[in-house]
């Protein structure tokens, strides 16, 4: 170090090696809750190997050791190959969960690694420290000699501590470390990051932030050290945690299903008496819909009884007490630090891809299975011509029906019973606003139930009374009557005879199913006429009170009369006796025109339903499998998101105007099993346009309060999101008022693995053409939303010089491009996103190997372009985050499953262990008899 730099740190808090001041050094910067209590990086130099002919492969293990007699594995540098002075870019970091103090012994264990492939290393030196030695160095940087096992010197390792402190503008470059590896250049570690780089904007942490700690936990963290161009450093924190939310949404979504087909139930059975043949249709429908039910009932009690670590495993993705847990999901987290002292932040949701991986893949996936079935119906359409068929169309507007009329039969009996109790209290203002909303209200339901397809449905129930078939019972040949036949050991109703349609029409005519509404309008005008009577003798008598009492003042002062006290309760009573009869008068039309209109649409649903009804509940359950696990991880990328940003106002006003960007990145193959995954996976990502957001105010700061909660049904799924009190004012009144928030998914896949190399050659790619084109029409048509009534500066910055436009033009290329594995889609459409203020997916079959490739590059190609990594390092960095990053965590966690996250530090005792197998076979039976029985402990009394 120069004497120059030695006279700027004349100050510095480490320096003075007090008791007092180590233990505030490994206290941690208590501005910012990721902060390492103690972190260093190290270098090697003149490493000697036994082999001459060769240069090793390095890395180091490090171990700890506080008051135990044994040592700790902690963490591991990357292997750097074929130098003996190797520069480790990743560095080793002490959280405050780590217990280290003054006197804890740290252990540098140097591997040579002799073939990768094989796993073969040994020992090559190892040196001992401790934290107080590291502390009390006045640069709190140590050279120590490696040692071997026989004592002899191999080598020197060399540990530079990185200092945390308020002031970044005193900077000091330390003596230049080797620069050279296998030939390529390295820059040099530059002093600034040994100080704090002040956090300007509160940062949320995964490990601190109140909110986030209650839907995520298990949290991994890893730190590297990488130089840029401009021969400075970023400092990188790499986070992975699983989240609580793999087992609570399940819990909810399951409960809501069964409750929406226990409800399906109790409306067939609520229909009333019906003809035998139609009884025994209903009958038929009822018991596939008690079977389904039975499913979910078994799968919730499942779901509540597990209690395995909070996410599942790839080995358990065929499991059928899990089915609905998403696989493998964990939210990944990067956080740049540049020496300009702002944090940047990279988040992003990981899932093994979303599929019925109970029920199999033989008859494929979604998108075909709802393809035949869509044939099935049509061909029991034709086949059945004189049966009443529906299209589609009626289908989803009988639901909308369905849903209206209970919406707003529920207001209007709200709005009444308000507009009762204003009468009581004689407020004129109160009477006069419940009105005008319970008119509305009326009036929206009468329109709902003014429609033809209503009428005819209606038509439709009261032909299949027992009266009704009664009354047509004829010893013609020709009498009408319906009939059941088998149809595909589908019980089918169908009309038969002459004038099997139009027999609808006999003994029922559209204006009876008028008058009902209209009973429903006429005892709305009837109130609005006896509200407005009441007004106006109201304003009367205050207007004779007015002129009385300017009489008084001029003329001096009349005793007053008699009772007006009892004249004005006398006149409250009068507004209550006038107005109760006809609010009860409206209440009863309401509830019969509702009911009948509900009734008549459950039977339309009954008709459409019951030639296919076995399939169809087939097939719903395993959409309703693939949409919940698929639902999941997006409740987890809108909290990460919402919380980061929770003060960037430009993404907010986004937010509540366009909705959130969702883009999933997938690379499945469209080969074999993984071609049906796609089609279920496509399926479940199009659902999520049924879903919404609402953001509320917690109740309290609990974690359970904080969790989110879903409510809904098939047809729209809502999540309200609880935020602690002083996270919720900071949100624009637009969403704190309540408004929903939508949300616009999108899905680009490339298969990048062996199996797609087969479906390019020999198979078929046309899914993920497909896939690609109408997730590129959704997203052009989301920027031109954005483009019409958003500024640019709601955008975040990027270093990129290529505008959304044209990168969009790019995308459009490479999409309609027939290049075989064009993995440009996926970058270009990841960048796009993140340009858009999006939440960003990615999965692969299990959400391991192919997207710990995906994931660790994108971040290398995020420091590289947004941040300036210096490209001579990008492949070693690459390496480093592959080698020993979180998504290294994945692995183990799934390899050793049935640990809870929380022993995971455990798991690299295993790993460590592996050097020694080289000095002798016996040490293998050795250790493999130890590890299995240290994994029988840990279960036995976990």
């Amino acid at each position: 170090m120069s004497e120059r730099g030695r006279g700027q740190r004349g100050q510095r808090p480490w320096s003075v090696c007090t008791s007092e001041m180590l233990g505030l050094a490994l206290a941690g910067n208590g501005l910012d809750p990721d902060e390492p209590v103690l972190e260093f990086s190290l270098a090697c130099s003149d490493l000697i190997t036994p082999s001459l002919d060769r240069k090793p492969n390095t890395f180091v293990a490090v171990s700890c050791n506080t008051s135990e007699p044994f040592w700790t594995k902690h963490a591991q540098t990357e292997i750097i190959e074929g130098t003996s002075n190797p520069i480790f870019l990743s560095s080793i970091a002490f959280f405050q969960d780590s217990h280290i103090n003054q006197q804890t012994q740290v252990k540098l264990s140097v591997y040579d690694v002799k073939d990768r492939s094989q796993g073969t290393m040994y020992l090559l030196g190892s040196a001992l420290f401790t934290v107080k030695e590291l502390l009390q160095d006045k640069d709190h940087k140590l050279h120590l000699t490696l040692r071997s096992a026989e004592n002899e010197r191999v080598g020197t390792i060399t540990l530079v501590a990185w200092q945390m402190e308020e002031r970044r503008d005193q900077r000091t470059p330390v003596s230049r470390l080797p620069d050279t590896i296998n030939g390529r250049t390295v820059l040099s570690v530059d002093e600034s990051l040994t100080e704090s780089l002040g956090v300007r904007a509160k940062y949320a942490s995964l490990c601190k932030d109140t909110f986030l700690r209650s839907a995520f936990g298990g949290t991994m963290s890893r730190m590297y050290r990488f130089p840029t161009t401009d021969g400075n450093n970023l400092r990188i924190l790499e986070q992975m945690a699983e989240s609580v939310l793999s087992l609570n949404v399940p819990r909810q979504f399951v409960k809501l299903l069964l409750e929406e087909d226990t409800a399906r139930v109790i409306e067939l059975e609520e229909l009333g008496e019906l003809s035998p043949c139609w009884e025994s249709l209903r009958r038929q429908i009822v018991t596939q819909y008690q079977t389904i039910i039975l499913t979910y009932q078994d799968t919730l009690n499942n779901l509540h009884n597990y209690k395995g670590p909070s996410f599942k495993a790839s080995s358990l993705k065929a499991e059928r007490k899990l089915e609905f847990m998403p696989t493998n999901l964990h939210v990944q987290r990067m956080r740049v630090q540049d020496v300009s002292g702002f944090d940047h932040t990279y988040d992003l949701v990981t899932i093994g891809a979303p599929a019925a991986h109970c029920q199999g893949f033989k008859s494929s996936g979604l998108r075909k299975l709802i393809q035949k079935f869509e044939e099935a119906k049509k061909i029991s359409a034709l086949s059945s011509s004189q049966s009443i068929v529906y299209i589609p169309q009626d289908i989803v507007r009988a639901k909308e029906i369905i849903a209206h009329i209970n919406t707003l039969k529920t207001q209007v009996s709200y709005y009444t019973e308000r507009l009762s109790r204003a009468a009581k209290e004689r407020s004129s203002n109160g009477l006069e606003r419940t009105l005008a909303i319970l008119a509305d209200k009326t009036r929206q339901l009468v329109t709902v139930c003014d429609c033809k397809l209503l009428a005819s449905a209606i038509q439709a129930l009261n032909a299949a009374r027992p009266e009704y078939i009664a009354s047509k019972v004829s010893p013609s040949a020709d009498a009408e009557q319906v009939v059941l036949r088998n149809d595909q050991d589908t019980l089918l109703a169908k009309w038969s005879g002459s004038n099997s349609r139009t027999s609808l029409h006999v003994d029922w005519h559209e204006e009876e199913w008028e008058k009902v509404w209209l009973n429903v309008d006429k005892s709305l005008e009837c109130i609005i006429q006896r509200v407005d009577k009441l007004l106006q003798k109201e304003r009367l008598h205050s207007d004779s009170s007015e002129d009385m009492a300017q009489n008084d003042q001029q003329g001096g002062s009349t005793p007053k009369k008699d009772g007006s006290p009892a004249g004005d309760e006398a006149s409250a009573g009068e507004w209550s006796e006038a107005l109760y009869p006809l609010l009860t008068t409206l209440t009863e039309c309401v509830a019969m025109m509702s009911d009948k209109a509900k009734k008549s649409m459950v039977f339309l649903l009954m008709q459409d339903s019951a030639p296919t009804i076995a399939l169809d509940l087939s097939l719903q359950y395993r959409r309703d499998v693939v949409f919940c696990q698929t639902l999941t991880a997006l409740i987890c990328g809108f909290i990460l998101k919402l919380r980061n940003c929770l003060r960037d106002d430009g993404f907010l006003r986004q937010l509540y105007t366009i909705g959130l960007l969702a883009q999933f990145e997938s690379l499945l193959s469209t080969y074999g099993e993984e071609l049906a995954m796609l089609e279920d996976m496509s399926v479940g990502i199009n659902d999520l346009r049924n879903v919404t957001f609402k953001v509320t105010q917690a109740s309290s700061s609990s974690a359970p309060d904080m969790l989110p909660v879903i409510t809904g049904n098939r047809d729209g799924f809502n999540v309200r999101i609880p935020l602690p009190g002083t996270l919720f004012d900071a949100l624009p009144r637009e969403i704190q008022n309540g408004m929903l928030l939508r949300v616009q998914p999108v899905l680009f896949n490339v298969g990048i693995n062996e199996q797609q190399t087969l479906a390019e050659k020999f198979g078929d790619t046309s899914l993920q053409e497909i896939i690609n084109l109408e997730s590129l029409a959704r997203l052009n048509s989301y920027y031109e939303q954005f483009k019409e009534v958003l500024p640019d500066d709601c955008l975040p910055r990027s270093r990129s010089q290529t505008c959304l436009p044209e990168l969009l033009r790019f995308l459009g290329q490479n999409v309609h491009a027939r290049k075989n594995k064009n993995v440009d889609i996926l970058w270009q459409a990841a960048e796009i996103c993140r340009r858009l203020n999006g939440v960003r997916f990615t999965s692969c079959k299990s959400a391991k190997d192919r997207t710990a490739m995906s994931v660790t590059l994108e971040q290398c190609l995020i420091l590289q372009h947004e941040h300036g990594m210096a490209p001579q390092v990008f492949t070693q960095a690459l390496d480093c985050m592959r080698s020993i990053g979180t998504r290294e965590g994945v692995t183990q966690k799934n390899l050793s499953g049935v640990l809870p996250v929380r022993d995971l530090r455990l798991d690299p005792t295993l790993l460590y262990s592996l050097p020694l197998l080289a000095l002798s076979p016996n040490l293998l039976f050795v250790w493999l008899f130890l590890s299995v029985a240290f994994l029988l402990a840990k279960l036995r009394y976990s």
